[in-house]
């Protein structure tokens, strides 16, 4: 996972993303939507790709 050093507190009030949002999608209750990956690569600065470990990057 890409760390970035950011609480979840953090994250919500960068992105606009509820904290328990947040919470369920680290805790890979449920998937999520491509508005929030954006929100979320733009929260942080990274690329979407940063946001997930995969053999297929």
């Amino acid at each position: 996972m890409y760390s970035k050093n950011i609480s979840v507190r953090q994250l919500s009030a960068r992105s606009g993303i509820s904290k328990s949002t947040i919470d369920n999608i680290m805790n890979e209750v449920y998937s999520p939507t491509m508005e929030n990956m954006e929100l979320l690569a733009k929260a942080l600065k990274v690329r979407i790709t940063d946001l997930f470990e995969s053999d297929y990057k």
